[in-house]
């Protein structure tokens, strides 16, 4: 398979134009990325336990950093992985706390939403499903992983491109929305502890734990600040292959659409959810906006 994988990289027409050590460096993330893919299908399928890839998604742009800047050091690769790094440290840690990891790699708590999608009848079979999960769960999440951490390769494309002031734009954002993801996400996980009862109610979520859903705290001013947050922080990494390439618009775009459309996707899903278990929730939906703040209210 790794043969193959050599082959059509090296055959691939747009790539024949770039140096043996570029393309050693793409070769590289897509042999990477096929095992991963082809591991966590496997592990899933035999497990039934379909959060495999959210195991790895704060994880493989870590990988893909470090291994472009072994490749192809640089002080934009090197603020660029290390950016990342304390990204997938943070939700890993965030993951972890809510149960997601496990000393059995492949145990852990599943998304619940995967529940959902097999019981949906499109999916209901485990021949279907399976399908749903090579095809999308593995395989596409982790081509998405690979597409919005590329800019790395645009950085090392462009090594001795010296950093700009776009870099340090881009690092001030992604760190600052790194940050409110962080709050975003520890008031959803101490919502989630208190309306458990695992923690003394502190007075914070009053009116969250009265409806049953998060309102309080950043969620009075978006539905969604964590996922408003992630998508921001993939924008923001954008911009680094803009400073390294001097093209505002540039392929490594993809991935922070993709990560975009899959976000809206996701919600729809998550809000249908909320939806049908809580009764106050489509006033929330039509009072408080999904993702962009109001300045005007």
């Amino acid at each position: 398979m790794i043969d193959l994988i050599k082959s059509a990289v090296s055959n691939n027409p747009l790539l024949s134009g770039y140096d043996y050590f570029f393309q050693n460096l793409v070769l590289n993330w897509i042999i990477i990325m096929v095992l991963v893919v082809l591991t966590c299908f496997i592990v899933s399928e035999i497990t039934r336990n379909y959060s495999q890839v959210d195991k790895l998604w704060s994880l493989m742009p870590i990988v893909y950093g470090w291994v472009t800047v072994a490749a192809f050091p640089s002080a934009r690769l090197y603020l660029m992985a290390s950016l990342v790094t304390i990204w997938g440290i943070r939700l890993s840690y965030n993951f972890g706390r809510k149960g997601g990891y496990n000393l059995m790699p492949w145990r852990g708590v599943e998304d619940y939403r995967w529940q959902v999608m097999r019981e949906h009848p499109l999916l209901n079979s485990r021949l279907k499903f399976g399908l749903f999960n090579l095809l999308f769960i593995s395989f596409y999440q982790n081509v998405l992983i690979l597409l919005f951490s590329s800019p790395l390769l645009l950085a090392a494309l462009f090594q001795d491109k010296a950093l700009t002031l776009i870099d340090l734009i881009a690092a001030s954002f992604m760190l600052i929305f790194i940050i409110i993801e962080g709050v975003a996400d520890t008031q959803l996980f101490r919502f989630h502890q208190q309306k458990r009862k695992a923690v003394a109610d502190d007075g914070r979520f009053t009116e969250s734990l009265k409806k049953g859903f998060m309102t309080d705290g950043l969620w009075r001013f978006v539905r969604h600040p964590n996922f408003a947050s992630e998508q921001c922080i993939w924008i923001s990494f954008y911009f680094f292959g803009v400073a390294a390439s001097g093209k505002w618009i540039n392929f490594t775009a993809a991935g922070a659409v993709l990560l975009v459309l899959l976000f809206v996707g996701s919600t729809i899903l998550t809000e249908k959810i909320s939806s049908s278990k809580y009764p106050d929730y489509q006033k929330y939906q039509e009072d408080v906006p999904k993702f962009i703040p109001r300045l005007f209210r």
